[in-house]
């Protein structure tokens, strides 16, 4: 099976929905949802190629196909991140530069900053007395790096 397009997302689709059909999953690392070009195998052993037209990333709760009884969904392996929390304005900003510097992507989620592990940040974070945690957790999207040079 070929897949050149994402039918829809799961969140995009009412329960009844998505209840009367059969859901097999596909499970990748949150780095190969940048991959537009791949082979994957299902929870139930399908051998499936993607192929995507359009220039996007894959996302947590896409659905590869679709029919009347079955359905191909995109889910994602947790990452081991580091959950930032800060408690100020300031703790946020002091954080926010010193990854930005480092050219870390990062995350957002409600009041947390979600980071993948590195053992340099946890130090960082642990000298400047910022609150984390680290936990494995799935991310609906992969981390990006941004292209940037100090010409």
């Amino acid at each position: 099976m070929l897949i050149e397009r994402i039918e829809t997302n799961i969140e995009d689709m009412e329960k009844e929905e998505i209840f009367k059909r059969h859901v097999e999953r596909v499970y990748l690392e949150s780095d190969h949802l940048v991959k537009r070009i791949q082979r994957v195998t299902t929870d139930h052993g399908r051998e499936i190629g993607i192929r995507l037209k359009e220039p996007r990333d894959l996302v947590a709760g896409d659905v590869l196909y679709m029919d009347e009884k079955n359905m191909i969904v995109i889910d994602v392996l947790a990452d081991d991140l580091l959950v930032i929390t800060p408690r100020t304005i300031k703790e946020m900003g002091t954080i926010a530069h010193q990854l930005g510097n480092r050219h870390l992507p990062a995350q957002f989620e409600d009041e947390m900053m979600m980071v993948q592990y590195d053992y340099l940040v946890e130090e960082l974070l642990q000298e400047l007395e910022i609150p984390y945690n680290r936990e494995n957790r799935k991310v609906k999207q992969a981390f990006r790096h941004i292209g940037h040079s100090h010409g």
